[in-house]
């Protein structure tokens, strides 16, 4: 059986909607999302702010209480009857974010087993035929097809250039790997 893992951030969870929705309340800013083509909020918020990004992933309930992608539950409940499906989540970076994103995934997939979930810090140690990530970085060193998952600060990546197929949303993941 064929092998998908899949990021949580910004490809399951819109963790960039909140982020800044939580960011513009706390800084009382008015950032919006098309303001941010290409870049992540990290590159337009001043530096003086950048303690308050932070901040913000580091409380305690921000990974617990993202909203879902649309469609990511059908579309993974779908592959997870016709594939392996791994949830492979970068929670080093934050973390405070291991039990929060546990949680998070039982209530949102509780049809994925929590054995399939895989907290890393590298995901070039990942072995799967696919990886559906948001993060460039992360598809360049993983050895099968990487599917990039469009997100804001990803948009100006030429992903052909790469060896990634783009997907704009998880129809388009359905429509992907409709015929395998």
């Amino acid at each position: 059986m064929q092998r998908i893992c899949v990021d949580m951030d910004e490809v399951m969870a819109d963790t960039f909607g909140e982020h800044l929705h939580r960011y513009n309340a706390t800084a009382e800013e008015q950032i919006a999302a098309e303001d941010l083509w290409g870049k992540s909020l990290w590159d337009v918020v001043s530096e003086d702010r950048l303690e308050t990004l932070r901040t913000i992933l580091h409380t305690e309930d921000f990974f617990e209480d993202l909203p879902l992608m649309p469609d990511s539950q059908e579309v993974l409940r779908d592959l997870s009857s016709r594939f392996e499906v791994f949830i492979a989540t970068q929670a080093m970076s934050v973390p405070t974010s291991f039990n929060a994103k546990y949680r998070w995934l039982q209530r949102h997939f509780p049809f994925l087993p929590p054995t399939n979930f895989v907290y890393c810090g590298d995901k070039s140690i990942l072995r799967a035929d696919y990886l559906i990530d948001d993060m460039p970085r992360n598809l360049h060193r993983f050895q099968g097809q990487g599917i990039l998952y469009s997100a804001q600060h990803n948009r100006a990546v030429d992903h052909a250039a790469h060896g990634f197929i783009r997907v704009e949303n998880w129809k388009e993941v359905a429509a992907y790997f409709a015929n395998m």
